[in-house]
């Protein structure tokens, strides 16, 4: 073990998840075919978005902001992981900037797919509640403005975050996580850390409020349209898109929330560190599927692309 080796190394060791030899190879399985899973369905629903003119619709080119952050969210998180598997726990080193730059992104993606989830509820908010103002609303040039604002505010947020963090000396070298994040770097900190837990909290409840209560507003808007509203097809298609995403949402917020639960209690860190783990998997496992299940704009641009090659196979 490296704990306490020195102050202020530079050099630090992920602990990693505890596998026994039983149960690594179908870890490494497991995660392997997860990843290429993930990879497979968010880069090819994001190619299929920007290569179909009929998908080129705000809702769409808004939701690929989805799979692109679970391509990067999983891209730091599990490469690394099934490296370090077949690595002994005395192995598994990992240089402090390189776990700085780890957390940053990992906090930034969490943190985007929020402020990108409050964009998409507005958006279905205005094509329901405003429909005849929703082509002069959401124009190109408002989702180009949308997107840049959903990354901006979560750059400067967790910007903030790991700035703090940075600002700590060190006196331990462990990060009990299987990947780094802020709360396992401050952890490694003998000095004071209320100001970094008061931001945490503040940032966590903010990000959190904020977007529970945009998703809330839009959609008892939504709801109330759709019960005043005798139109069956305006009702059937916001069902549809409405439930898409706020089940993508759920999901996010749960598994999130479970993480951050975690954190607060050290008796249960291989229940959090697992919970770390599928933060980053689940999600981008799901989201895909449940945006290709529910959109028939999809289902139909995907099954033009079958045909499409079958015919040039042919």
């Amino acid at each position: 073990m490296m704990e306490n080796y020195t102050y202020n190394s530079y050099t630090l060791q992920l602990e990693g998840l505890n596998i026994s030899k039983d149960s690594l190879y179908p870890a490494l399985l497991f995660l392997f075919f997860s990843y290429l899973f993930i990879m497979i369905l968010n880069v090819g629903i994001t190619i299929l978005i920007f290569i179909n003119k009929n998908l080129h619709q705000p809702m769409y080119l808004l939701y690929c902001n989805l799979p692109l952050n679970d391509i990067l969210a999983n891209s730091i998180v599990v490469p690394r992981l099934l490296i370090d598997l077949m690595r002994p726990p005395s192995e598994r080193l990992i240089s402090y900037y390189q776990c700085v730059v780890q957390a940053y992104i990992a906090h930034l993606v969490g943190t985007t797919s929020h402020t990108v989830l409050m964009i998409m509820a507005y958006d279905r908010y205005v094509a329901i509640c405003n429909p005849l103002h929703y082509a002069s609303t959401m124009t190109n040039k408002m989702v180009i403005k949308l997107t840049v604002c959903a990354w901006g505010v979560a750059f400067v947020l967790v910007g903030i975050l790991l700035g703090l963090t940075i600002r700590l000396s060190r006196c331990r070298t462990l990060i009990t996580n299987p990947y780094c994040d802020n709360a396992s770097l401050f952890k490694l900190s003998c000095e004071s850390v209320v100001i970094n837990n008061i931001y945490g909290i503040t940032f966590t409840v903010a990000v959190y409020v904020g977007s529970i209560g945009a998703i809330v507003l839009s959609y008892t808007n939504i709801a109330v349209v759709c019960l005043t509203s005798k139109n069956k097809s305006l009702n059937s298609k916001a069902l549809k898109t409405c439930s898409t995403h706020l089940v993508v949402y759920l999901i996010m917020t749960f598994s999130g929330m479970t993480l951050i639960t975690l954190h607060r209690f050290p008796q249960y860190s291989e229940y959090r560190k697992l919970s770390a783990l599928l933060f980053r998997i689940v999600p981008g496992s799901l989201n895909p599927i449940i945006y290709g299940v529910q959109s028939k704009e999809l289902q139909k641009a995907l099954l033009k692309f079958y045909v499409s090659k079958k015919v040039l196979a042919s």
